[in-house]
C-alpha cells in the first residue's frame, strides 16, 4: 500500500503521530533535542486534546528561541529545509481534530521528504516526491527511501496497534531524528555552503 492510501485510511491518532513524526525527525532543523516534542508524544498515548495544545505552544516557543528568527529567504537546502520544517510546526493544529490533522499530517509528509530530499547527498530521480508517496519508488536516493519507510511504518504501526503503537512509532522517530542530526553534521563539516 502507498503513503498516499496508508494516510487515507488513517484514523485520527494515526494522521496526528504520523505529522507528528515527520516533525520530530526534522526538528535538529530547528535547533531541538530529543525532549523538544515528547510532551505532544505523551498527549497522544492519553488522547488528551489539551495536553496536545499546551504541548505544541510550548514546542512552538521553545524551537522557536533555539533555531532564531528567519533571516530573509532560504540562502542554501540547509536553510530550506529549516524553513519546511518551521512551517510543520507553525501549521500543527492547536487540536487534533481528525479534518484539520488529516491536512496537516498530508503536508508534513511531503515536507519531510523534501528535507531528506534536499539534504541528500545523493540525487533523488523522481521528480516529484509525490511519485514517492504513491509508491513509484525505483531509483529513489538512500536518504529519502529511509524517510519514505519511516512514514511508512509510523502509519502501519499506528493502523495495527492503535496507542499501542505510540512506543514504537516514537523509536522510528527518534532513529530517524539521529539520521538527519548526523547528516546536518556532516554537511557543515565538509564546508558545504548553508
Amino acid at each position: 500500500m502507498s503513503l498516499v492510501e496508508l494516510i487515507a485510511q488513517a484514523d485520527e491518532r494515526g494522521l496526528a503521530a504520523s505529522g507528528l513524526a515527520c516533525l520530530d525527525r526534522c526538528v535538529p532543523l530547528l535547533g531541538g533535542d530529543d525532549e523538544s516534542l515528547r510532551p505532544l508524544w505523551a498527549s497522544l498515548a492519553e488522547q488528551d486534546a489539551r495536553e496536545w495544545a499546551e504541548g505544541l505552544e510550548r514546542a512552538r516557543d521553545r524551537l522557536a528561541a533555539e533555531a532564531g528568527p528567519p533571516d530573509g529567504p532560504p540562502d542554501g537546502p540547509e536553510d530550506e529545509a529549516a524553513a519546511l520544517a518551521r512551517r510543520m510546526l507553525i501549521a500543527a493544529p492547536a487540536t487534533p481534530s481528525a479534518a484539520e490533522v488529516r491536512v496537516w499530517a498530508d503536508a508534513c509528509s511531503v515536507a519531510a521528504l523534501r528535507i531528506h530530499r534536499l539534504l541528500d547527498p545523493l540525487d533523488d530521480a523522481a521528480g516529484s516526491v509525490e511519485d514517492r508517496r504513491e509508491g513509484r519508488t525505483g531509483g529513489m536516493s538512500p536518504l529519502v527511501a529511509a524517510e519514505l519507510r519511516r512514514q511508512v511504518t509510523v502509519l502501519e504501526l499506528l493502523a495495527g496497534h492503535g496507542a499501542g503503537g505510540l512506543r514504537r512509532a516514537l523509536d522510528v522517530s527518534t532513529e530517524g531524528r539521529r539520521v538527519l542530526r548526523a547528516v546536518v553534521s556532516r554537511r557543515s563539516r565538509s564546508g558545504r555552503p548553508a
